[in-house]
């Protein structure tokens, strides 16, 4: 049985979580949440949400643990929220928004200005000495991570001088340059 699969989730005070035909939607103070499932049972009983497979096959083991996943991930997010940070590192890097509208100047010949979904959240903030920093805090942990991941794609740190946009506490594979 998939270990992670068969541990219950636990429902705190404040949400409500509803099965019906084949979705799952979780409410809390932050926001809703919902989700799609196949090939398991998924039951709420007890102030507890429990996933069990139809069969011990492979396919059937894999979605076990997925949507166990799943579930804790969106009642995390409607409870607590999830938060990612990225560092602008670079001479000249900086980062600022109005509003949803996120600002960046990149080292590139034009700034690179970039619409976030409503459901997150953008702070940035520049101190002087320091790198710039994003925040982006959403209820949702898919979202969140595919906004940062397109952040972090216009450009991405590299290995020599570790420039670029980087995770915070992020460690960049460095290597040697050119030796004389």
């Amino acid at each position: 049985m998939s270990r992670i699969g068969k541990n219950p989730v636990a429902i705190p005070e404040g949400v409500t979580v509803t099965v019906a035909d084949n979705m799952i939607t979780v409410k809390g103070k932050l926001g809703e949440l919902q989700q799609e499932f196949s090939d398991v049972d998924v039951t709420v009983a007890d102030g507890e949400v429990t996933v069990n497979r139809h069969t011990e096959s492979k396919e059937h083991k894999a979605k076990h643990g997925l949507y166990r996943s799943l579930v804790s991930n969106m009642i995390k997010g409607v409870t607590v929220g999830w938060t990612k940070e990225l560092e602008l590192v670079g001479v000249g890097y900086r980062a600022s928004n109005q509003g949803q509208k996120l600002d960046l100047a990149l080292g590139m010949s034009h700034n690179i200005v970039l619409e976030i979904a409503p459901e997150v959240k953008v702070e940035t903030t520049a101190e002087k000495g320091k790198n710039p920093t994003i925040k982006l805090t959403s209820h949702d942990k898919q979202l969140v991570g595919q906004v940062a991941a397109k952040i972090r794609s216009f450009r991405k740190p590299e290995p020599y001088k570790g420039k670029g946009i980087k995770f915070r506490g992020e460690l960049i594979r460095r290597k040697a340059g050119k030796s004389a």
